[in-house]
């Protein structure tokens, strides 16, 4: 049994892996959109480089441990959209609208169906 497979057998280390993972995903979308619609030159393709660097750690990360993903696929996408929406203010200086918070929630709502309606 692996290092991550060992952590994730731990509801505090399944959360802290996947909060990784998502942080990882975003920061690679990141880099990306940072490549495509803010750079030029050799900073577009270092930008580029380093989202395809970090969204292959992101998927060893989300994929080493055995586990059984769909299960934990609600709480995944409530901390990619956190995940997500924190870089974008850090990254990019973008504030949430009210679609945003309001859409958030959704997601929240969703996520929390997903992770614990036992059915």
């Amino acid at each position: 049994m692996n290092t991550l497979d060992r952590l994730v057998q731990n509801p505090l280390g399944a959360l802290a892996v996947l909060t990784l993972a998502a942080f990882l995903e975003a920061l690679g979308d990141s880099f990306f959109q940072a490549g495509f619609y803010r750079s030029s030159g050799f900073g577009r393709v270092l930008a580029l480089l380093a989202g395809a660097a970090v969204l292959a750690a992101y998927g060893s990360v989300v994929n080493v441990p055995r586990w059984d993903f769909g299960k934990l696929l609600g709480v995944y996408v409530v901390l990619f959209f956190l995940m997500a929406q924190i870089l974008n203010k850090v990254r990019f200086g973008q504030t949430l609208t009210i679609p945003i918070w309001l859409g958030g929630g959704l997601i929240a709502a969703g996520g929390l169906v997903i992770a614990f309606w036992k059915g």
